[in-house]
């Protein structure tokens, strides 16, 4: 059996979904198995060919966001990456939300596409660095960008960081309370502590402030 990564690439550009496709499948540990042009194609090649990673565009029609949200309900093996040239804060988080566990803009190299293509693969949940720090420093009603930097004072007990990494590793609370033997209802209690205590309003924002101060702390 092939251990080579299994993908899928849906745009409703020719040209760009057949570019992105080329360029991954000059890499060795790749192979692209499906492509498509909307979200009803997403949907189907989800549920029938099962690949490893799906690169989704957000704005094709029939919805990119709305194709991860049913693709993580009906084909929950399915990782999907968002490639987009989207950069609103909204789009962002509803499709963290949807069950998204990657978010690149189409500006992408095709190095850092096959990068981010592994990082998701391992489980990880990735949003280009620069990105994520841009949105943290628009968020108009949250308070997270202003404590970011805090990250490192902040004081979370061994439980919740570990829970905050398992979120940011794109497993949802069932997941988590699976992972740790905990109930659903504790690992909620602990997510709103985490909540609580880096002050943002979701585990979207949360995992951004993490993924922010996990770049910070790599790059000193």
């Amino acid at each position: 059996m092939s251990d080579r990564v299994r993908i899928a690439v849906v745009d409703d550009h020719p040209l760009l979904r057949e570019g992105v496709a080329g360029t991954l499948s000059t890499h060795a540990d790749f192979e692209v198995i499906a492509t498509g042009a909307s979200g009803e194609d997403a949907i189907r090649i989800a549920a029938e060919q099962r690949p490893d990673i799906m690169l989704i565009d957000v704005s094709m029609p029939g919805g990119g966001i709305e194709a991860a949200r049913k693709i993580a309900l009906v084909s929950p093996g399915v990782k999907t990456i968002m490639l987009t040239v989207s950069e609103r804060e909204e789009d962002v988080m509803a499709a963290m939300e949807a069950g998204a566990k990657g978010y690149v803009l189409k500006g992408i190299t095709g190095a850092d596409l096959a990068g981010t293509v592994r990082v998701v693969n391992k489980g990880e949940t990735y949003i280009t660095p620069q990105f994520a720090a841009r949105i943290l420093s628009r968020m108009r009603t949250s308070r997270a960008a202003a404590h970011a930097e805090r990250r490192p004072d902040i004081e979370l007990t061994i439980r919740e960081e570990q829970i905050l990494k398992a979120a940011a590793a794109g497993l949802t609370n069932k997941e988590i309370a699976r992972k740790f033997s905990l109930s659903e209802k504790t690992v909620k209690h602990y997510m709103t502590g985490v909540l609580q205590k880096l002050q943002v309003r979701n585990r979207v924002e949360a995992v951004l402030v993490h993924l922010k101060h996990e770049t910070a702390s790599k790059t000193h």
